[in-house]
């Protein structure tokens, strides 16, 4: 058996390689590129495979069995924003026909099980708090909206008989990946105000990269179940002390302040209306709001607990910001 992870050279997939190397597991990178730095490839239970999930050709280059474990990790994300004209067509195709790739191919070769990462992204507004699996899907824009046509097409794909085990995860950090954060880690550093969109009393909740593969191994563990996960920490905090720590950690003489949502949002959307976006919609919509994931069905199916806490989250990330200025 060998664990092949489509987009599996990304920041997830790296984590998982390493973790399941370590277990002695033999591991199949299959990737638009090849990081060396990342040190995955230094093992010789990794194998490399060029490829795009959304050419179909490119598949011929995989081999499977039907008890391999494939695990689909590639997409594009929300950094860097692309302009409002491009979005649908930039997300669909990589997400939605990549998918649509992916399980083809699985069931063409009789392996008809996967591990999937899509997004909480697919929730949009907050209905319900905390947000449990079953909450309302009505994404925010056109990358939550491929998302959760992804989980349509994996809804279809298990009436053919395939366990698809579907993971949403809040936003993910750790060591090496910055997207929005890098912003406010300028802002830190050069001592200047921070502006919370709101009043900063909303709780904000992270989930560490480590945790995230640790999800997925306990869900391999469990056979792979036919059920959508929320990943998410413990016991967020809110924005406030967040922040107020982060600065603080920092030696930093920058502060807090407040704005109002509405304001800001409006502004926002002219930007972005204009060509010139400085955060996507679908981060800003819901940036005042309590957006809290609740974990405990991976606790009960999979005996998946989050270990990582949202502050030691925040500064391992910031602490790797200023190592890789170096």
């Amino acid at each position: 058996m060998k664990h092949i992870i489509f987009g599996g050279d990304g920041f997830l997939g790296t984590e998982l390689t390493k973790k399941l190397t370590a277990a002695g597991e033999t591991v199949v990178i299959c990737d638009l590129k090849k990081t060396e730095a990342s040190g995955i490839y230094a093992s010789d239970l990794v194998t490399y495979i060029e490829m795009d999930v959304t050419k179909v050709e490119d598949f011929k280059k995989v081999s499977i069995e039907p008890e391999d474990v494939p695990y689909h990790f590639a997409a594009r994300l929300l950094v860097p924003i692309m302009p409002r004209a491009e979005r649908k067509e930039y997300f669909w195709t990589a997400l939605y026909d990549g998918t649509k790739n992916v399980l083809d191919f699985l069931e063409k070769n009789n392996c008809k099980h996967m591990i999937y990462y899509t997004t909480d992204m697919v929730y949009g507004h907050t209905v319900h708090h905390p947000r449990f699996e079953d909450h309302p899907r009505e994404p925010l824009g056109p990358y939550g909206d491929a998302k959760l046509h992804t989980e349509f097409l994996c809804e279809e794909y298990r009436k053919k008989g395939f366990n698809i085990t579907i993971f949403r995860p809040r936003l993910i950090i750790g060591p090496g990946r910055l997207g929005i954060l890098e912003k406010l880690f300028k802002l830190i550093d050069a001592n200047l105000p921070v502006p919370t969109i709101g009043d900063g009393k909303n709780y904000y909740q992270f989930i560490s990269v480590s945790d995230c593969a640790e999800a997925v191994i306990c869900a391999v563990k469990k056979g792979i179940p036919n059920e959508a996960y929320n990943l998410g920490s413990l016991n967020p905090p809110i924005v406030n002390d967040l922040l107020k720590k982060l600065i603080k950690r920092a030696d930093s003489k920058s502060f807090l302040i407040p704005t109002p949502a509405g304001l800001v949002k409006f502004v926002l959307d002219i930007f972005d209306r204009i060509g010139k976006p400085i955060m996507d919609p679908e981060q800003y919509l819901i940036a005042d709001e309590t957006c809290v994931l609740d974990v405990s069905k991976g606790e009960r199916d999979l005996g998946w607990v989050p270990q990582d806490t949202d502050e030691a989250m925040l500064i391992a990330a910031y602490d790797s910001y200023h190592q890789a200025k170096k």
